[in-house]
Formats: structure tokens, sequence, C-alpha cells
């Protein structure tokens, strides 16, 4: 009985500290190159923030072959992953208006880039610096637990919301703030 009760005292702080941020998953249907994709919406501080991305499987290949480090990648896959925000968002020093933008990242060892695009509605790997809004660093993190499929995650801890990349043993993440 003590066992049980310490388990739900441990995650009911667990659940105080850290909490997803209100995710609606809108949408699931396959890809024409395999993979699943998703639209998930999130209410953040009174902002609707909606991606639509292609969820990857590694399938035992290396997150390096899949996303070369030092170069441009579609983060997910297929189509263009997309982040449509009612509210501007501020990732590091990135002010993002309220709008519809591509994402990208290029992937590195010890930091990421999120790479915000204007360009929107193209294909995954079709990609033009000269459209870029502009970036902001990911810290990169070892996850506990491996995630053999593309995840992208908004939590919130302590009232300061959180965009995570998890994928393999990576997770790449920024918190942001909403204005």
């Amino acid at each position: 009985m003590f066992v049980r009760s310490l388990k739900i005292a441990v995650a009911v702080i667990a659940l105080a500290v850290t909490t997803a941020a209100a995710q609606k998953v809108v949408s699931t249907k396959m890809g024409g190159g395999g993979s699943p994709h998703e639209t998930v919406e999130w209410t953040v501080q009174g902002a609707k923030i909606t991606i639509t991305y292609g969820r990857p499987y590694l399938k035992a290949r290396s997150l390096d072959t899949l996303a070369p480090a030092g170069k441009i990648w579609r983060t997910g896959a297929d189509a263009a992953t997309t982040l449509t925000t009612d509210k501007s968002l501020m990732f590091g020093s990135l002010m993002v208006p309220a709008g519809t933008y591509t994402l990208y990242t290029v992937p590195g060892p010890t930091t990421w880039k999120l790479v915000v695009s204007k360009q929107t509605g193209q294909w995954g790997t079709e990609y033009s610096e000269d459209k870029d809004l502009g970036r902001a660093d990911l810290k990169v993190e070892t996850l506990p637990k491996p995630a053999d499929q593309f995840t992208i995650g908004i939590v919130e801890a302590n009232g300061s919301p959180t965009l995570n990349l998890d994928w393999g043993t990576t997770r790449a993440t920024t918190p942001f703030m909403v204005h």
C-alpha cells in the first residue's frame, strides 16, 4: 500500500512540474513515403500552435544518416513541416510573428539550429536560405529512453513552454515565449 501511495505521489509531483501543453492530435494519415503524418495542436499561454509533420522511424538506421550533422534537414519526413501560430513566439532572439511557417533544422553534436522559413507549401527537401525568417539555437540532450519514431512536442515546466524534437537518443530543445 505504501509503495502504491508513493508511486501516486511521485506521479502527481512530476505532473505538477512538467505537463504537456494541452496537446490535441487533429489528424493522422500515412504519407506517400510510408511515414505517418500528424497535425498536432497545443494551447500554450493563450496561443494556438499547430504543427503538421511526417513522423519517420529510425528502423535501426543511424540518426546521423537520416539527419546529417551540419546539413539542413526537413525536420520530419516527406512534405515540409509547418508551424502555424495565432500569436507571436520568441525562440531565443528569433521573433516569429503570428502566421504559418516551414520548420527546418541543422543537426549538430552539441547544438542544433531551428530554421524558420517564410516559404510554405513546398516539398520538405525544397529549401531556400533567402526565405529564412531566422534561426535559433536548440540545446541537445540525451533522452532517457530512445525514441524510434520522430516526435515534436511542447511541454510546460513552471509556466515556461519548451519545444522538443525527439529522435533516437537525441532531444533538441529550446524554451520559447508567447507574445
